[in-house]
């Protein structure tokens, strides 16, 4: 997929980000429309979240800048372009917020989005993001393992698989107003992937707030896999003994499999995976195995023919 990305705008002439978002809260102000959660003193759109820890989870390439995060997204809750999530997510309430956790665990358990916040230590990953489309981000997500909630809650030994479903309410996600998918939007994982450290349930990106566009208030991030795995909008994760259908599975079951890892040996029915193409860079690179996380996950399918397991 071809991005059309202006090349050749030197580093001087870009906005400071500082400025430009003053200058975007402003008018978004102004305007009486936020594409950003709206939520309540203490906890503003924008605001940092507050003691967010480093992690060893950094990768050295360099970050995506924040409004080509926020501008450019998948979401068709809110529509399938590129630049609707952004103009439309402002519709979505991120507060009150509650995600069902259920199924096979000992201890089911309904939280408020703010008690997830103070569920483990807030920290800031960068991790990559590659799109099945081909194109790719560098995000600093904040977050927390999803390992750290699947411990809490204690799946019994029928859980095999875990499903996460979006939040279903179309006069907020205008989106889901046409049969593009069929709603809600639901994705899973299996119980080792769930709980690989690198697996993250996300609350803000750049250490602020998440933005409605990007998956407010919560979304799972899992970074070996290609995006649409990451779930947005969370409302429900259920535990569960078999293997959960997901939207994309059932919208196109030859081109979205469930396993959905990076791999640059298995196009497309309709594109190559070979290279991708960096969101903010001219040139295409090289797909790396696992989005680059080989050294971390590729244990996790041995003997699996990842050909087959697509």
């Amino acid at each position: 997929m071809l991005i059309n990305k202006p090349s050749d705008i030197r580093p001087s002439e870009i906005t400071p980000r500082e400025l430009f978002y003053g200058r975007r809260r402003f008018l978004q102000l102004a305007a009486g429309a936020s594409a950003l959660a709206l939520l309540p003193p203490g906890l503003e759109a924008g605001q940092k979240l507050p003691d967010v820890r480093k992690s060893d989870y950094v990768l050295a390439d360099k970050t995506t800048p924040y409004e080509d995060i926020t501008r450019y997204n998948n979401f068709y809750e809110f529509g399938t372009d590129k630049e609707s999530p952004a103009k439309l997510a402002g519709s979505l309430k991120t507060r009150p917020w509650t995600v069902a956790v259920e199924g096979e665990v000992r201890k089911p358990k309904t939280y408020d989005i703010d008690e997830l916040l103070k569920l483990a230590p807030l920290e800031e990953r960068v991790y990559r993001l590659r799109c099945v489309e081909a194109w790719s981000m560098v995000v600093p997500w904040v977050g927390f393992p999803l390992a750290e909630l699947i411990r809490r809650v204690e799946p019994t030994g029928n859980a095999k698989f875990v499903e996460f479903t979006t939040l279903l309410d179309p006069a907020q996600m205008p989106g889901q107003r046409s049969a593009v998918l069929d709603w809600p939007y639901v994705e899973g994982l299996r119980m080792d992937e769930a709980a690989h450290p690198l697996t993250l349930l996300a609350v803000g990106l750049y250490g602020e707030v998440l933005p409605n566009q990007n998956g407010a208030p919560i979304r799972l991030v899992v970074p070996w896999k290609y995006g649409f795995k990451s779930a947005k909008s969370i409302v429900r994760i259920r535990f569960v003994e078999k293997q959960p259908v997901s939207t994309w599975m059932k919208a196109g079951a030859r081109e979205y499999g469930f396993y959905a890892n990076v791999n640059p040996e298995v196009d497309h029915p309709r594109w190559s995976q070979a290279k991708e193409r960096r969101i903010g860079e001219f040139f295409k690179r090289p797909t790396l195995p696992f989005n680059g996380y080989g050294d971390q996950v590729a244990q996790l399918y041995a003997g699996m023919d990842l050909r087959k397991f697509f």
